[in-house]
């Protein structure tokens, strides 16, 4: 039976993705940070499936915390065949009006948690010489978004990873891959008004805005690709922002 590892799982798209990794019969290692009662239901959900699953709280930008947590993993179901980069937070405002703890934070949380994750299950790997790395990056790391410059560099810098990665692991049958997405149904874009999300659904050719379980779908098929599929950023946007 495979293990995937999904950071970020307490809800949004990181909780329905691995909602379907278990009912596609895979182990689940899950884990949040701010939100452990969600982390905790979530839990109970995937075990009633009658998939087994472990569940970590704790900042996924600090490296201890995750070498603890891969490490863990890895002895309780044996190995990981595939991680999934969801962590991740954004910031809507001027960017003048952004403090340089603003940036520090987001960096950490978008960006060095990839450093963590990637740099600590690496290894092991390259060991089984197997792995899927997805990493879940956005549409405004391609094209850039006013009022969201530090969100937008960091999955910027997340896309570049991605694809530099890829090559280097490449040898090694460990395939790393980013998905872009667009409008996705999620608390993250709970701060639009009624009029905002028709404004923008009204941009999307597909004329609607996708649901966390269709993101989840989408992982889920990006895992499950041949292994001849690496170093792409995949767009998942309704058409939107192409």
């Amino acid at each position: 039976m495979k293990t995937v590892l999904i950071t970020g799982s307490s809800r949004g798209i990181g909780r329905e993705t691995a909602l379907y990794f278990a009912q596609k019969g895979w182990n689940v290692v899950i884990h949040g940070f701010q939100h452990p009662e969600q982390t905790a239901s979530l839990e109970k959900e995937i075990l009633s499936i009658g998939s087994r699953c472990l569940s970590w709280i704790g900042d996924i930008s600090q490296p201890d915390f995750v070498s603890s947590m891969v490490e863990k993993s890895i002895a309780y179901f044996g190995k990981i065949d595939c991680l999934v980069n969801n962590a991740g937070i954004s910031k809507v405002g001027l960017f003048t009006d952004a403090s340089l703890d603003d940036w520090y934070q987001i960096l950490h949380t978008n960006l060095t948690s990839v450093f963590c994750t990637c740099h600590t299950i690496l290894p092991h790997m390259i060991q089984n010489h197997s792995g899927k790395i997805i990493n879940i990056s956005s549409i405004w790391g391609n094209a850039g978004a006013s009022c969201e410059v530090l969100y937008s560099t960091t999955k910027g810098g997340m896309n570049a990873f991605t694809k530099a990665l890829a090559k280097e692991t490449a040898p090694s049958n460990i395939q790393v891959n980013a998905i872009a997405f667009g409008m996705i149904d999620t608390d993250m874009n709970s701060g639009f008004d009624e009029e905002d999300l028709q404004i923008i659904k009204d941009e999307i050719p597909a004329d609607y805005i996708a649901s966390p379980k269709e993101a989840a779908e989408m992982i889920y098929h990006t895992a499950a690709a041949p292994g001849y599929m690496t170093g792409q950023v995949i767009t998942f946007s309704g058409g939107w922002c192409i």
